[in-house]
């Protein structure tokens, strides 16, 4: 069996946790590689793209979050092998990394700029992509983005819709998903509840 090593940030959430669960979910052995904020510095440079997530196989490196999902996904029985359900995955997973790129381009504003930014998200883009989103899902049978059962584009937008309820980011009102697109926090009910999920987090003394 190949030797995985998965490397990103030392937090629950981000472009990372996809990949972590999906793994997970499939009980497949990795090295949970976790980089604390002051270890960053030094090892971006070894990254082929300077950015985690990265996946190292048996001493070859694969990044970009989207690519290794599909791999660990494949791996896991979480990525669809017909060729259009697996479309549809990605379709869906490019989606929320466009909006993701958004979000995160606000993180390290001052403070006034990170605010008027936000604002113009909430006020548009986001709800924009949680409503196309949630017409995905219905396009696709409600209950998950491709081929009727759990994939990683499922788990993608399982972490995204996460966040924004967590009441971390500052400026998103939390109960933005809930009043634009209740099917879609339906469908992340659906994935926390998903005994593999739960006991992911479980595992992480969180309750997912």
């Amino acid at each position: 069996m190949a030797k995985l090593k998965f490397t990103y940030f030392d937090f629950h959430g981000g472009r990372g946790e996809p990949a972590r669960l999906a793994l997970s979910i499939g009980g497949i052995p990795f090295e949970d590689d976790r980089v604390p904020p002051a270890e960053w510095e030094r090892r971006k440079a070894h990254t082929p793209f300077g950015a985690l997530p990265v996946l190292e196989r048996d001493g070859q490196v694969v990044a970009q979050s989207n690519a290794i999902n599909r791999y660990v996904g494949k791996l896991a029985d979480l990525y669809p092998s017909d060729p259009w359900q697996a479309a549809l995955c990605d379709e869906v997973m490019g989606a929320v990394e466009d909006i993701g790129t958004k979000i995160g381009a606000t993180f390290f504003l001052p403070e006034e700029q990170k605010k008027a930014q936000r604002e113009e998200l909430v006020a548009g883009p986001i709800p924009f992509y949680l409503t196309r989103l949630e017409q995905r899902l219905e396009a696709h049978g409600g209950r998950y983005f491709a081929a009727d059962r759990l994939s990683v584009a499922d788990l993608k937008v399982f972490v995204w819709i996460r966040h924004l309820k967590s009441g971390a980011l500052d400026h998103v009102p939390a109960d933005l998903p809930d009043r634009v697109a209740p099917k879609l926090v339906e469908h992340y009910e659906r994935v926390k509840n998903d005994p593999r999920v739960k006991a992911y987090y479980a595992k992480h003394g969180l309750s997912g």
